[in-house]
C-alpha cells in the first residue's frame, strides 16, 4: 500500500508523461508576433516558441520541436496556461515557476496549480535546465527575440 506522497508523486509522473507525449499547443504559428529559438546542448532539447501579441496580451502561443518528456511537458503546460494571460500575468508565472524549480522558495509553487507538478524537479540539477529552457524561450520571444542556450 502506497502513502499519499507516492500516490502524488505517481501523479505528477503521469501528468508529466501525459504532456510529454501528448504535448498541448504542439505546432507553428504562422502568423506570430514573436518567436525565439531555445537549445539545451547537455540534454539535445530543441525548442521554438511562438506567441502572438495582442493588446498586452498573449492571444495565441504555442510551440514545435523535440526533447525530454520533460521539457516537452513543461513547454505543454506552459502554453495552456499563459494563453489569453496579460504580459504581465506571463511574467510573474515565469518568476514564480522559475523560483520553484530552482528552490529559491519553497513556497513559489503553492499557486501554479498543475505547474507544481515541476516542484521536485530542483532535485535534480540537470533537469532544472529541462524544465526551465521553454519559459526561458517564451521570455526571450517577449523581448529581444533570437536564440536562448543553456550553456
Amino acid at each position: 500500500m502506497m502513502d499519499g506522497f507516492g500516490d502524488l508523486k505517481d501523479l505528477y509522473q503521469q501528468v508529466i508523461l501525459d504532456h510529454g507525449r501528448n504535448p498541448r499547443n504542439f505546432h507553428d504559428l504562422p502568423e506570430a508576433s514573436n518567436r525565439a529559438d531555445g537549445y539545451n546542448p547537455l540534454c539535445g532539447d530543441q525548442v521554438t516558441v511562438f506567441c502572438l501579441i495582442e493588446d498586452g496580451h498573449i492571444k495565441d502561443v504555442c510551440f514545435t520541436g523535440k526533447g525530454c518528456a520533460i521539457c516537452t511537458a513543461s513547454a505543454s503546460m506552459m502554453t495552456q496556461l499563459l494563453k489569453k494571460k496579460s504580459l504581465e500575468e506571463a511574467q510573474t508565472t515565469f518568476e514564480r515557476f522559475h523560483s520553484m524549480v530552482t528552490g529559491d522558495e519553497a513556497d513559489a509553487g503553492s499557486d501554479l496549480g498543475k505547474l507544481s507538478v515541476f516542484a521536485g524537479v530542483r532535485n535534480y540539477p540537470m533537469r532544472v535546465k529541462c524544465a526551465t529552457l521553454p519559459w526561458h524561450t517564451l521570455q526571450s520571444s517577449l523581448t529581444e527575440g533570437g536564440v536562448v542556450t543553456t550553456e
